[in-house]
């Protein structure tokens, strides 16, 4: 099978209080999600194509803000044809798009802020430095500040209850999907591991930051792993395993 086909997915309903969440990295052979500063060399068009098949589902995509200085950010699917289907479905064309940063430290004449074919919002975190939200605002996308207290489930009701999102994409990085991960906020995590080694000290892998137990780690049931004979990856599909 050369890849799966992401946009026949199904999702279960959103839990209460929060959107359903997905994550969805990519990761070569030895755990590394950066090579040469980005994820770029890592997977291949399939899996990029499987990436803007994840947005086709999505009401809201969201990074880190060291993706955004790093890669750009962008919720579009690039692709007419997904366009069209999520207009038929009810949804604007591209998703909204958001960035969640500590500081405030962002580009600010990236796409993220200047383009007028999708909403865009900044979550701001608690202790950021005085005259950021003013100036963010500036530029006219929507700014809200963190709690410090769970700012990624405060985040996500935010999301929710403000914006009317039902289904929420991650796309790291790795840091962000940590904090998600340890506030139990990840429903799904979708996984393509790229035939590639990097090695290298200080590269990170798919998750970071947080200090997980064997007694509170994540426990996660594959629901698909599909190998592409043509690209040497493997689609890796896990949800979150939750006791009744």
């Amino acid at each position: 099978m050369a890849k799966p086909d992401y946009t026949a997915l199904t999702f279960p309903p959103a839990p209460g209080g929060r959107p359903y969440v997905i994550v969805n990295m990519v990761m070569s052979a030895d755990g590394k999600t950066v090579f040469e500063g980005n994820e770029q060399g890592i997977g291949t068009k399939t899996d990029q194509r499987l990436m803007r098949e994840l947005r086709f589902h999505a009401d809201v995509v969201f990074n880190g803000a060291e993706t955004m200085r790093k890669s750009g950010i962008s919720p579009r699917v690039g692709d007419p044809h997904l366009e069209a289907m999520r207009v038929e479905r009810g949804k604007p064309k591209s998703a909204a798009s958001a960035v969640v940063t500590r500081s405030g430290d962002l580009p600010l004449d990236r796409a993220f802020f200047t383009a007028t074919d999708f909403d865009a919002y900044v979550y701001l975190g608690h202790d950021a430095p005085a005259g950021v939200f003013d100036r963010i605002a500036a530029t006219g996308r929507a700014v809200a500040q963190l709690p410090r207290d769970k700012p990624m489930s405060w985040m996500l009701a935010h999301m929710k209850f403000e914006l009317g999102a039902e289904l929420v994409l991650c796309e790291g990085g790795s840091t962000v999907n940590g904090q998600l991960f340890a506030e139990d906020a990840v429903d799904e995590f979708f996984l393509t591991l790229g035939p590639v080694v990097v090695a290298g000290r200080g590269h990170p892998g798919a998750v970071e930051g947080v200090e997980l137990t064997k007694e509170n780690a994540p426990r996660l049931d594959l629901i698909h792993a599909v190998p592409n004979e043509e690209t040497g990856e493997i689609y890796l599909r896990y949800r979150v395993r939750r006791d009744a």
